[in-house]
């Protein structure tokens, strides 16, 4: 079975899904997506490290890593290995184990050391697609021109003022509030770059 490494290309939320979140996984040789629709809590796991935001407890994801940590265990890779009536399975890669786990929880585990995120091949043949713009995908960015660089300063004020609400409401420990405004956040600096 072929193993083909994906990175996190972004969360969003599915409202067909009550509330949940989908997970999209690119292939880093190649054009297919892979979507996988995951639960708030999880999203949010994934989301707060993407972003590098610490709670001020650890949430569970975290818990589970000082564990393994103190217990000197690593984590070397996660693998996303079948899907099965609609269900991904994955497995942890361990020091000299392999531990099942959903994807979800794998992957915020996987963020938080930077292991890599593998798909199996036949997973990635049966779930994944291929954007129809995967085109305007691989164009590479233009570099701002001197005139794009100096935006006017209540975009980035406002973004300033995010980021700012984005601790507070992590810090109180309002990661709904804290997901919405990650959002906004990500939408403002879609529009600015």
């Amino acid at each position: 079975m072929e193993r083909i490494q994906v990175d996190i290309l972004g969360l969003s939320t599915s409202p067909s899904s009550g509330g949940a979140y989908a997970l999209i996984l690119k292939e880093i040789n190649g054009a297919r997506r892979l979507p996988i629709i995951i639960g708030a809590f999880e999203a949010q796991s994934i989301a707060l490290e993407m972003e590098g935001i610490k709670p001020p407890r650890p949430l569970t994801h975290d818990l589970l890593k000082n564990v393994m940590d103190t217990l000197g265990v690593s984590l070397n890779d996660v693998f996303i290995n079948e899907l099965r009536d609609g269900t991904f399975y994955a497995k942890l890669s361990l020091d000299s184990q392999e531990i099942d786990s959903r994807p979800s929880d794998a992957i915020a585990l996987a963020v938080r050391y930077g292991v890599p995120i593998y798909v199996s091949d036949r997973v990635m043949d049966e779930a994944a697609f291929v954007p129809e713009n995967e085109e305007a995908d691989k164009a590479p960015p233009a570099a701002p021109s001197d005139s794009e660089t100096e935006q006017p300063k209540p975009k980035v004020s406002r973004l300033e003022q995010l980021q700012q609400q984005l601790l507070e409401a992590v810090a109180k420990e309002d990661y709904e509030k804290a997901a919405k405004i990650r959002d906004e956040i990500q939408k403002l600096r879609s529009h600015t770059s």
